[in-house]
C-alpha cells in the first residue's frame, strides 16, 4: 500500500471484468498500487488538457507545430547572441591580439628609419 494513501479508506467501484484485468495489468507494468495508477493517469489528462474521447492527430499536430516555433525563437536568440555578442567579442579579441605584433612591427620599423636618419645626418650612410 501506498503510504500516502494509508490513511484513507477503500471504495468500491463497479468495472467490467475485462477493464479491471486490463487496468491491474497496467498497474503492475508501472510498479504502481491501483490507486497510484489510477491518479497518474488522471493527472496526466488534467495536465495535459486531453480528453480520452478525442482524437489525438489535432493535438500531436498543435504540440507538433509549437513546438517547431519553439525551436525556431530559441535558433533566432541564438543567432542574435552570436550576431551581437560573440562575433564582435572575438574580433575586439582578435584586434587585441594582432594589434600587439603590428605595434611591434610599427615601432621597430620607425626605429630603423631613426636610426637611417641619424646615418644620413652623420654621412655615415653606405648606398
Amino acid at each position: 500500500m501506498d503510504k500516502q494513501y494509508k490513511n484513507q479508506e477503500f471504495k468500491s467501484i463497479s468495472i467490467k471484468t475485462s477493464a479491471v484485468k486490463r487496468f491491474r495489468k497496467f498497474s503492475r507494468s508501472m510498479g504502481l498500487s491501483q490507486t497510484a495508477a489510477l491518479e497518474l493517469m488522471l493527472d496526466f489528462f488534467k495536465h495535459n488538457e486531453i480528453s480520452p474521447t478525442e482524437e489525438m492527430g489535432p493535438k500531436f499536430q498543435t504540440l507538433d507545430a509549437s513546438i517547431k516555433s519553439r525551436i525556431n525563437a530559441v535558433i533566432a536568440i541564438i543567432k542574435h547572441i552570436e550576431k551581437h555578442q560573440t562575433k564582435p567579442t572575438v574580433a575586439m579579441l582578435e584586434l587585441l591580439l594582432l594589434a600587439e605584433p603590428e605595434e611591434k612591427k610599427v615601432k621597430f620599423v620607425e626605429k630603423k628609419r631613426f636610426e637611417e636618419n641619424e646615418q644620413m645626418e652623420n654621412g655615415n650612410l653606405d648606398e
